[in-house]
């Protein structure tokens, strides 16, 4: 695992304040480490990311240092000069001369300057909490809270899901073994089939994608009574957390809507807390949402720039032909992920294919 991969921990959701809790899913989506020849120039490329996106506010950047670690980290061979990495998509002037000073010194001078600086230090350490931010990152700091210890004593300025973030804050840390999140998805799929056996669940991200370990748990739902042409139906996924909290299966609620549930769950009392998502989603939708869900953002990016050649625009909710006047279409029919291959006449991709 890489350094910045572990302290930056995909799937994007905000919190009540809408201050980017999706923090800590994208965080987590940082490239693996495994078997990655560029794991060094994917570790400071992530890092000067993380120090884009929660210091500077710039996402045009820090989606920029994401791509280009996402690149490198697919690339099958080790990079030995930034004219090497420019060829690569996704990995500009700017980046590549990044690389070549690393190459050459063994460091960055950019980030050795940010490593020092305390305010840099202080709000990327606080926006690792998960719901902190980074806009409530620097009105903490800007009140003199630079350490999780200040943050201890000052939990009046925290929300409900903050302080749930602070509690945990140690475990959330911690990448979650394939093998437990394998177990939780039998313990899942059980606890939810006894409820109604209509339910179908999915667990997306990067353990769709066969990764050997993921941040957190994201979990695709849907039913039968729930389409897009039908009202919303709030009690089916109310009825699902209400049980997983009965079975002390979930021991926190971060927040909870009509369509999504955050919140924690643990395996049982020798596992550690754990991260978990639910999205309850209309069945005419279900496969759209888990193949972009599945990720990864780069596969997603690839796929949607096909459709769009293809005459197709594709999203989270459906596939659509765009006709010529340029307005999409109604939704075409999905049973599978297939489906959505097959329209676009692109060639499938099994999810451990599409960690790109």
């Amino acid at each position: 695992m890489g350094k910045y991969e572990k302290q930056s921990g995909a799937d994007t959701s905000k919190n009540s304040e809408g201050d980017g809790n999706e923090n800590r899913g994208e965080k987590r989506k940082a490239p693996s480490s495994e078997g990655n020849p560029n794991a060094d120039f994917c570790d400071f490329l992530i890092e000067l990311a993380e120090y884009e996106r929660n210091v500077n506010r710039n996402i045009h950047k820090y989606n920029a240092y994401r791509n280009a670690a996402s690149v490198l980290a697919q690339h099958p061979k080790r990079v030995t000069s930034g004219d090497e990495a420019r060829k690569l998509k996704g990995v500009g002037d700017k980046i590549a001369k990044k690389i070549d000073e690393f190459i050459k010194t063994g460091k960055l001078e950019k980030l050795e300057k940010i490593r020092v600086d305390d305010s840099s230090n202080a709000i990327n350490l606080l926006t690792r909490v998960t719901g902190i931010g980074p806009a409530k990152a620097r009105e903490l700091f800007d009140s003199g809270i630079t350490t999780l210890e200040d943050l201890q004593k000052n939990k009046g300025k925290l929300n409900h899901h903050q302080l749930i973030g602070l509690k945990h804050f140690d475990e959330f840390e911690k990448r979650i073994p394939r093998e437990e999140i394998q177990e939780i998805e039998s313990k899942l799929k059980s606890m939810i089939i006894d409820i109604d056996s209509s339910y179908i669940l999915t667990i997306c991200g990067s353990y769709r994608r066969g990764n050997k370990t993921s941040g957190d748990i994201d979990v695709l739902l849907t039913h039968p009574d729930v389409t897009s042409e039908t009202k919303k139906k709030p009690h089916l996924l109310q009825k699902v957390v209400e049980a997983l909290k009965s079975k002390n299966f979930v021991t926190d609620t971060l927040s909870l809507g009509d369509a999504k549930f955050m919140g924690v769950c643990q395996l049982d009392e020798d596992h550690l807390h754990r991260r978990l998502d639910i999205r309850l989603i209309p069945k005419d939708q279900y496969y759209c949402g888990v193949l972009y869900f599945t990720g990864s953002d780069l596969f997603n990016k690839d796929m949607r720039t096909h459709a769009l050649e293809m005459g197709f625009t594709l999203n989270e909710y459906s596939i659509r032909p765009v006709g010529s006047t340029g307005v999409p279409g109604e939704s075409l029919p999905v049973e599978s992920e297939k489906d959505i291959f097959d329209y676009i006449d692109y060639p499938y991709k099994e999810p451990h294919e599409r960690s790109m």
